[in-house]
């Protein structure tokens, strides 16, 4: 199998791993997993926001002339505005540059001290946003906020991955998908509820970002610190009582001996980042840094989400149509989350993205044929047409929402060692931010230029991301997150790189032992 899967072969600790699911447990991820809440809260609120006319005619009275102009222009071309989509990139801007500090806090202070500062900083990016009476101070909230994000998307995936037992890792980081996935959704029809409020309808929709940050703050000051940082910081009886709670028993013997491993390793490593160019890292690197972040934003989805007011609207909802787009699209992602925390333990990662990304291929292309057949003339598409589309959406969204969305986070999140993980999942957030930043900068334009061919060209990118999958990411669905490693060391491709014999130190290394996953 290309994918490099693995059998237990015997000499694995994860064999004598021991837990249940206690409340306590519960508790401290539902707590943790509030931090996506804040991401998908931006996500769904600032595009209403952008839309609202009060907004505009204070902030940008070009951009509201031209909406009720009516300018002879094609379809594809009519919300090409670079100074408008700067104000939405301009966070993701911020998130980009702030995770390189975010992760000494997550590394020397610990994952819940970093998504308290997250909660603080998009607390007052809210508070900022909602008081603003000039662009300066709209470009400042979005800063905090982006701070508030960067923090939040490095530090809660892994304490998620980190409290989770090995069985179900990917159930539990994927609480952060569907989390995020609420927020846009409360967001959408938050806007839907303020827009008809003038003058200050706005306010109050970006002004109530601070409310999942206050949520978000007040839970950290009770949730527990993962037994990985603890050990980290050399904390060692702090953590053994924090794993035997999360676990829900005595005997974590095997998975404490794992972690103090990995902790002897980390204390060797004085720059992380550094660390991360070694050769042994470099499927880290490519796959969990580089290749997973920058191809979640480049599938379409944005693409897609773009689209469903136009098609919502030719189907006759009328004005509203944001509404019903937003409730069916979102819908869709909140369900394709639920799918996958439910079965992506049980699947796979791979089958996953695999599966996923035929649909989304199909899709595209689909979606691309009927617009270049059908629209961008300047007349409304007809209720068949529309109906294919809105069919084509929900698909789409669904495979996205249970594959590329949330294991864009759960497998960077699962594949670090210890001694990089701070690190690496600092420049994991950095390309998906910059990616976000780009796409939201550039799509218009770019769809403008290109029309029906960005789909047919997300189609294409989408190709090549699924074989990337298939031929470079070995299986990782219940292996224990301090023996990822061992799957370097055996993938076909990989273990050039990291088998013991190719150290770039010199160093013997134990021959390698086989991780603890079922799949064959």
């Amino acid at each position: 199998m290309a994918g490099g899967a693995f059998v237990d072969g015997g000499g694995s600790r994860a064999a004598h791993y021991e837990y249940k699911i206690t409340s306590y447990f519960i508790t401290a991820c539902v707590i943790g997993s509030f931090g996506g809440s804040l991401f998908g809260y931006d996500l769904g609120v600032s595009g209403g926001v952008t839309s609202m006319d009060d907004f505009l005619k204070k902030f940008f009275p070009k951009v509201y002339e031209r909406k009720h102009h009516h300018l002879n222009e094609t379809d594809y071309c009519k919300y090409d505005d670079q100074v408008l989509t700067l104000f939405t990139s301009s966070l993701y801007y911020a998130a980009l540059i702030s995770t390189f500090g975010v992760s000494y806090v997550t590394r020397n202070k610990g994952r819940r001290m970093s998504i308290m500062c997250g909660a603080v900083s998009f607390f007052a990016g809210g508070l900022v946003n909602a008081a603003a009476e000039n662009i300066a101070m709209l470009i400042i909230g979005r800063c905090l906020l982006g701070v508030g994000i960067g923090f939040g998307n490095q530090a809660v995936p892994l304490y998620l991955s980190e409290m989770a037992p090995a069985k179900i890792r990917g159930a539990v980081n994927q609480l952060f998908q569907l989390t995020t996935c609420l927020g846009i959704l409360v967001a959408n029809l938050i806007n839907y509820g303020v827009q008809s409020i003038h003058p200050w309808g706005w306010r109050l929709a970006l002004g109530l970002a601070m409310v999942p940050a206050a949520i978000m703050f007040v839970g950290g000051l009770f949730a527990p610190e993962t037994p990985n940082s603890l050990v980290e910081q050399g904390k060692l009886d702090e953590a053994r009582k924090i794993l035997e709670k999360v676990r829900g028993t005595p005997n974590v013997d095997a998975e404490f001996a794992d972690l103090l491993e990995a902790s002897e390793a980390a204390r060797a490593i004085k720059n992380p980042f550094s660390n991360l160019l070694k050769r042994k890292n470099r499927p880290q690197l490519i796959i969990g840094s580089l290749g997973i972040p920058a191809f979640q934003q480049l599938t379409g989805n944005n693409s897609i989400l773009f689209y469903a007011p136009v098609i919502f609207q030719s189907l006759g909802f009328g004005s509203n149509a944001s509404l019903y787009s937003s409730v069916i699209t979102n819908g869709a992602l909140v369900v394709a989350a639920l799918i996958s925390m439910a079965l992506v333990d049980k699947f796979g990662r791979r089958k996953f993205f695999l599966e996923a990304g035929c649909e989304m291929i199909i899709t595209m292309v689909a979606v691309g044929v009927t617009l270049a057949l059908k629209f961008g003339k300047g007349e409304e598409l007809s209720k068949g047409i529309s109906a294919f589309l809105v069919i084509m959406i929900f698909v789409f969204v669904l495979a996205y929402g249970r594959s590329w969305g949330p294991l864009g986070w759960l497998v960077p999140s699962e594949i670090f060692p210890l001694e990089t993980r701070s690190a690496g999942q600092s420049i994991v957030v950095s390309v998906n931010m910059l990616f976000t930043a780009l796409v939201a900068q550039f799509f218009l334009k770019a769809l403008c230029g290109l029309k029906f061919g960005i789909f047919l060209l997300f189609a294409g990118l989408i190709i090549f991301m699924s074989c990337f999958v298939y031929f470079l990411l070995p299986e990782t669905k219940q292996v224990p997150i301090e023996e990822i490693y061992l799957l370097w060391q055996s993938h076909w491709f990989w273990k050039r790189y990291c088998a013991p014999d190719a150290n770039e130190d010199g160093q013997e290394i134990q021959k390698p032992r086989k991780p603890n996953n079922e799949t064959a």
